[in-house]
């Protein structure tokens, strides 16, 4: 039986800002070629764990390690060169360059010269379903082509491992079967998730690996429906007296 390599491993990760401990002791891993969902209530400390891996803030504690090298205190670029990249949960493109422009930003990473830049770019574009729209300004996406021109940002970097931060949220039925699908296709290729959502059903569905965070502390991890069962994640979400 083959062990899964591990990418992407928190190591007993806390954070505090001041005297306010957002991250407590927080330890999973997410191994190649796998999907991971990161759920929990609303200000749990799971975009705070993004945060971090990617280089945006450093651990007051623990170690982060990608590809079993230690990043915490890694900046953005230096993460983002060695294969991790996040999205950001309120999506913010460059509103008045085109959507193909957007993707480049990303694509100049590892090809420096504008037509290769532009010929990945569109090579992205048409993976994440705006194949089409390459000259379109970016401002006039509906938020489904928001989100997926986020997606493509990240994903002209060439990443192995994705952070997804919520980009189903505000999506409707149809959207948000389009974009599980769009992210099952991004593990075929080979690019590894870790992603953020509060949409239960579609991570569920999504995920081969859950991690429950509540209080800045890990609370369950498991398979989709070991976790959906726990007890104290569903008090998490519903409340103990629900749970009673």
């Amino acid at each position: 039986m083959t062990t899964a390599k591990k990418l992407l491993e928190f190591e007993g990760v806390g954070k505090s800002f001041g005297g306010l401990r957002a991250i407590d002791d927080v330890s999973f891993a997410v191994n190649e070629n796998e999907i991971v969902g990161l759920i929990g209530p609303n200000g749990a400390g799971k975009t705070t764990l993004f945060a971090m891996a990617s280089g945006f803030l450093k651990p007051t504690d623990g170690h982060i390690r990608f590809q079993g090298q230690r990043i915490d205190g890694f900046n953005p670029p230096r993460i983002c060169r060695a294969g991790l990249v996040r999205t950001f949960q309120i999506v913010k493109p460059f509103g008045d360059l085109t959507v193909i422009e957007n993707a480049m930003v990303g694509a100049f990473l590892h090809h420096p010269k504008p037509e290769a830049a532009r010929e990945y770019a569109a090579e992205v574009l048409k993976r994440v379903g705006l194949g089409g729209r390459e000259q379109q300004a970016a401002k006039t996406l509906t938020l489904s082509g928001r989100k997926r021109l986020e997606v493509a940002k990240a994903l002209a970097t060439t990443p192995k491992l994705l952070l997804l931060d919520e980009v189903m949220a505000g999506l409707n039925t149809v959207e948000t079967s389009e974009m599980v699908e769009l992210i099952q296709n991004l593990r075929v290729s080979g690019v590894s998730i870790l992603v953020i959502e509060h949409n239960m059903k579609a991570v569920m569905s999504l995920s081969d690996k859950i991690v429950v965070i509540q209080y800045g502390k890990k609370i369950a991890e498991g398979l989709p429906a070991e976790v959906a069962n726990d007890p104290q994640v569903v008090s998490a979400y519903l409340g103990g007296e629900h749970v009673a």
